[in-house]
């Protein structure tokens, strides 16, 4: 799923409800252990947001947004990795389960998409 806050409702707080929201429904309703999201790395804007309401980056996905041409057509090169492709931060917020915060313990190494587990 994707949540995006249209520009006309941009700096009223919006974004942080719906953080609040979804991180009231992860711990109170499925006591999950963390929250996480993903963001363009080149996205400082959002990922400075997120770490105000207390994410941290805790893996590079490498080529997370798949590159393709302008004509929506897809622009790989011999790797298989598109021109335009760019890679994500995953951001996690523990939640209280995670006592001792160990779901947010950073990689030190990026990972590629067939490695994340769904």
């Amino acid at each position: 799923s994707a949540v995006t806050v249209s520009p006309t409702y941009r700096r009223i707080g919006l974004a942080k409800t719906l953080m609040d929201d979804l991180e009231y429904l992860s711990t109170d309703v499925y006591n999950a252990y963390f929250v996480d999201l993903f963001v363009r790395a080149s996205n400082i804007l959002a990922i400075n947001m997120y770490e105000k309401f207390g994410y941290v980056k805790y893996r590079r996905v490498l080529d997370y947004y798949a590159g393709g041409g302008s004509d929506g057509s897809n622009t790989n090169t011999s790797e298989g990795v598109g021109e335009d492709s760019e890679d994500a931060f995953d951001m996690r917020k523990a939640l209280a389960r995670d006592v001792k915060k160990e779901s947010v313990i950073p990689l030190k190494h990026p990972v590629r998409t067939e490695d994340l587990e769904w």
